[in-house]
């Protein structure tokens, strides 16, 4: 007697929680996984989508459809396309460190991704253990500035463990994604954050049949206090897709708030007359280091 095949052509819903090389890992809604390859005409899925697939055989599927995304974030890829990243997030966690000097301009870059997607921005300052009296100063005199228009900023030191709790809390219920320069340590974060990481590393790496979790993979991660980390290794930027320099000032949200006040609707805030931005920057409305970064992301856009 033959048994039973373990195929079906039933679709299943499920979510894609990692992404290594050609194969997807799919959880259903039971919390079972499985190892799938994608429909042939499929567009390239990210981790955090939400799908339809059939089960092929015992812990093996395929991906048919991919739902409808509230959000998406890309990456440049080498032939000049955009690739997936991750997708269905409500926030973005930008960390910056101490050590190594803050990147302000790719900061801005995170949080013009946020500002076109709708995605929440939290910015988390890691290594506050290693501020002195010089770093403090200059530390602070940025962080004022977000803090100004409105950004929500945690103070967090991973290594002695203080401001987590706090980092914790806005997690909740959300699917995060951690993103930051090298070296800021996003890693210890993510290790603080999730104490059986280890074990869901060892659960997918099980499922995806490839013995060990590859470092380069996208991972999603359930956090013990519910909601999920979208962990991404090697990604510091997203491309700014859809940006252009006609529409870059949507990025920057105190630029945005006086742009309806210029003369000309179509003002780009440079050499225009009567330009309420240029205005608010000479009253200190509008900080002249992220006017000037504005200006320098317009000239990158251009090319």
């Amino acid at each position: 007697m033959s048994k039973p095949s373990h195929q079906t052509t039933i679709p299943i819903k499920g979510r894609i929680v990692a992404h290594l090389g050609k194969a997807l890992i799919v959880e259903d809604d039971e919390g079972h996984t499985a190892r799938c390859q994608k429909r042939t005409q499929l567009e390239q899925p990210a981790v955090g989508d939400y799908v339809e697939w059939i089960r092929t055989e015992e812990g093996a599927g395929r991906v048919e459809k991919v739902l409808e995304r509230r959000s998406l974030l890309s990456r440049p890829a080498k032939n000049g396309k955009l690739r997936p990243v991750a997708a269905n997030l409500d926030q973005i966690v930008v960390i910056l460190a101490v050590k190594p000097a803050i990147d302000a301009l790719l900061l801005d870059q995170y949080l013009i991704v946020c500002e076109f997607q709708g995605i929440k921005p939290l910015i988390v300052l890691n290594k506050i253990d290693l501020l002195d009296d010089n770093s403090r100063e200059s530390t602070d005199e940025l962080i004022h500035i977000y803090d100004n228009i409105g950004y929500e900023i945690l103070d967090v030191s991973a290594a002695e463990h203080t401001g987590l709790d706090a980092l914790r809390k806005r997690l909740q219920n959300e699917t995060s994604i951690l993103v930051g320069q090298s070296g800021v340590g996003k890693s210890s974060i993510t290790n603080a954050l999730l104490p059986d990481l280890e074990l869901q590393t060892k659960t997918l790496s099980t499922a995806s049949g490839l013995g060990k979790h590859t470092t380069t993979s996208s991972t999603l991660y359930k956090l013990p206090e519910g909601g999920e980390i979208i962990d991404s290794p090697g990604v510091n930027i997203f491309g700014l897709a859809h940006v252009t320099e006609q529409n870059l000032a949507h990025g920057f949200r105190e630029i945005e708030q006086l742009a309806g006040e210029c003369k000309y609707a179509n003002c780009v805030h440079l050499k225009e007359p009567s330009c309420a931005v240029k205005e608010g920057v000479e009253s200190g409305a509008i900080s002249k280091q992220r006017y000037l970064r504005y200006l320098k992301l317009r000239e990158k856009l251009s090319y």
